[in-house]
C-alpha cells in the first residue's frame, strides 16, 4: 500500500490572495514573450526616436549653420538667430499672430469646451445629439476647414457677403484684408477646437466621484462653488492634457492658414515660416531649423512651466 502522506499545517492551510500572487510574480516569460514586447516596445521607441528627437535635435543643429540642402552644412553660430530678431520682416508679426492664435484658444476656445461639457453633463434632452453635434467639426482636419473659410469669408460668393446681399462684385474681401482675416481663422479654429475641449472634459466630468459633489452640496456650497472647488480641481490630469492639446492647436495650425491664403498678407505664422524657408524657392534649411527650434521652445515652455507648478503645488500639501 502507498503511504498517505500526513496533512501539515503547510499543506492544509488556505492559499491566501498574497501567496497567489508572489506565485504568479514567479512566472517567468518565455522566449516568444520576450521576442514580442521587446518588436513592440523597440519599434515604438525607434520610430519615436527617429522621429521626434531625431528630427529636433537635428534641427537645433543646423540651426546655426548656413545649409541649402547640398553639400556640407557651414557653421556661422547664431547669425540666424540675429538675422530673425533683427531684420527679418516677416518673423515678429508671425510670433505674434502665434501668440494671439494661443491667447484665442486658451482663453475664449477652451473655457467655451469646458462651459458645453459642464452643461451637457447635467443630461439634458437631447444631450446626445448636442455632442454629436459639437464633436463633428473635430473630425474635419484643418484643410478642410480652411476651405470653408474661403466658402464663408469670399469677396464674390461667400456666405458673409451673401447674407449681407453684397455679391455683386461690392463685397467685403475676409480673405484678403489682414485686419480680418485672421478674426475668421481665429474663429473656425475655435470652432473646432471647442468640440475637441468639451468631449475630453466631458470624459473627466463623467469620472468625478459623485459623492464628492455630494459632500459639497451637503455644506452649502452652491453649484459653482462645487465646481470651481470640489469638481474642477479634481480633474487636474486633465487640465494638463487639454493644455498640451492647446498649445498643439495653437502652435501648428499650418494647414488652415496655408489653405486660405498661403499664410500671408496677415496670416502669417511660425509654421509657414518654417516650411517657406526650408521647402520653398530659395532652400534655407539652417534659417527654416531656427524658426523651428524658436517653435519649439514655445511648445514646451509652457507645457514644462505649467507641470513644473503642479508638481511643486504637490510636493507643498
Amino acid at each position: 500500500m502507498v503511504a498517505t502522506p500526513v496533512p501539515t499545517a503547510e499543506t492544509t492551510a488556505p492559499r491566501t490572495p498574497a501567496v497567489r500572487r508572489g506565485r504568479r510574480r514567479r512566472r517567468r516569460l518565455e522566449t516568444r514573450d520576450i521576442i514580442v514586447l521587446s518588436v513592440v516596445v523597440g519599434l515604438t521607441v525607434i520610430i519615436d526616436l527617429a522621429l521626434i528627437w531625431g528630427t529636433s535635435i537635428a534641427s537645433i543643429f543646423l540651426s546655426f549653420t548656413a545649409y541649402e540642402g547640398i553639400g556640407t552644412p557651414r557653421y556661422v553660430g547664431t547669425t540666424n538667430y540675429h538675422n530673425l530678431f533683427t531684420i527679418d520682416p516677416t518673423f515678429w508679426p508671425a510670433f505674434e499672430h502665434n501668440v494671439l492664435w494661443l491667447a484665442f484658444l486658451g482663453l475664449v476656445a477652451t473655457p467655451l469646451g469646458l462651459l458645453m461639457a459642464v452643461l451637457l453633463d447635467r443630461q439634458l434632452r437631447f444631450s446626445r445629439f448636442y455632442q454629436s453635434s459639437l464633436y463633428l467639426p473635430v473630425t474635419l482636419s484643418f484643410a478642410v476647414v480652411g476651405f470653408l473659410v474661403q466658402l464663408v469669408g469670399s469677396a464674390d460668393q461667400g456666405v458673409i457677403n451673401a447674407i449681407l446681399g453684397r455679391t455683386h462684385g461690392n463685397g467685403i474681401d475676409f480673405i484678403g484684408n489682414p485686419h480680418l482675416n485672421i478674426w475668421l481663422a481665429l474663429a473656425f479654429a475655435g470652432w473646432r477646437h471647442t468640440g475637441y475641449v468639451m468631449i475630453i472634459y466631458l470624459a473627466g466630468l463623467k469620472s468625478v466621484d459623485p459623492a464628492l459633489k455630494e459632500a459639497a452640496i451637503v455644506d452649502g456650497a452652491s453649484p459653482v462653488q462645487t465646481f470651481f472647488r470640489v469638481v474642477f480641481p479634481t480633474m487636474r490630469p486633465i487640465n494638463v492634457i487639454i493644455l498640451v492639446i492647446t498649445v498643439i492647436e495653437a502652435l501648428r495650425a499650418f494647414d488652415l492658414v496655408y489653405v486660405i491664403n498661403g499664410g500671408r498678407n496677415g496670416l502669417e505664422l511660425l509654421a509657414v515660416m518654417v516650411v517657406d524657408n526650408i521647402i520653398g524657392e530659395a532652400s534655407r534649411i539652417g534659417y527654416g531649423s531656427a524658426v523651428a527650434v524658436i517653435l519649439l521652445i514655445l511648445t514646451t515652455g509652457f507645457v514644462i512651466t505649467y507641470l513644473t507648478q503642479i508638481l511643486r503645488r504637490e510636493e507643498s500639501r
